[in-house]
């Protein structure tokens, strides 16, 4: 087979599209992307493009954005299909159509931190190292057979959109490195031991709560996994009040700026004495 395999890729946000830019550097151009349907979103609620479907017009690739996946259209032979955060779970028998089967990034070293939400559980547990995973897909969340890992640590004050950062990167080389041999047969795929498994969920707007009376470290933690969304925050006179920046200093998590609904942002330090809240 040729090292560059005819592919499908599946995928959608941002990750997706900064994955698809290193397969391309590297020449392994998608014969076919698929993406979502655009979505509205903003406060105009408007109708949105996603990133891979941007990315795909602007590189001349052929894409789809089917409301529901069926087998007509993949009906030509594939090798491979490459999925990242397509955001649909694709059907077994789709998954199992490509001579190679399907590969999956995964932002976590499985089996731990299985699941919607890896970057910012590792980061929400304390952990002190994370990784990658390319998995080989089944119709099971996140339980296929490990392809290839890589660790890294993660920084003391790390904040999960730059982790992310670094993860996607680590991915998207890690998948070009081992490509040409997983197309030659030459990787063995390792099952995952299903007894080491975690999973992480789905975030959800209310997650971003926070008791400022609770531990230090975890209410830390917590500013640094959901400083992208949904962010931290509390309520003063039913209004909600944004975590903007904080620190962990000397065990003590100190708030350095706020962000008061419908105000612009402020020290703590000048809200508190206004308001005496901490």
């Amino acid at each position: 087979m040729n090292s560059k395999p005819n592919f499908i890729f599946f995928g959608t946000p941002d990750v997706a599209s900064e994955t698809l830019e290193i397969l391309k550097q590297n020449e392994f151009i998608p014969s076919l992307i698929v993406t979502s349907p655009d979505a509205r979103a903003g406060r105009k609620m408007l109708l949105t493009p996603p990133a891979v479907k941007i990315w795909a017009e602007e590189n001349k690739i052929p894409y789809i954005q089917p409301e529901k996946l069926n087998t007509e259209e993949f009906k030509n032979t594939f090798d491979l299909f490459i999925v990242v955060a397509y955001g649909k779970i694709i059907p077994e028998n789709i998954l199992n159509m490509p001579k190679l089967g399907s590969l999956n990034i995964h932002y976590s070293l499985l089996p731990k931190y299985r699941g919607a939400s890896p970057v910012e559980s590792v980061i929400l547990n304390g952990d002190t190292e994370t990784g990658v995973t390319i998995q080989k897909m089944e119709y099971k969340m996140d339980a296929g057979d490990i392809i290839a890992q890589e660790k890294i640590n993660i920084k003391a004050d790390e904040k999960a959109p730059e982790l992310r950062k670094r993860l996607i990167k680590l991915g998207g080389e890690l998948l070009v490195k081992i490509l040409p041999e997983f197309i030659e047969g030459k990787i063995k795929p390792i099952p995952q031991n299903g007894s080491l498994a975690s999973v992480c969920k789905k975030i959800k707007k209310e997650d971003g709560l926070i008791d400022l009376n609770d531990d230090a470290v975890k209410n830390y933690n917590k500013f640094r996994a959901y400083a992208h969304w949904p962010r931290t925050f509390f309520f003063q006179n039913d209004k909600r009040i944004i975590i903007t920046d904080a620190e962990l200093q000397n065990g003590k998590f100190v708030i350095k700026k706020i962000l008061p609904e419908g105000k612009k942002e402020v020290a703590f330090e000048e809200f508190n004495l206004r308001h005496g809240v901490y």
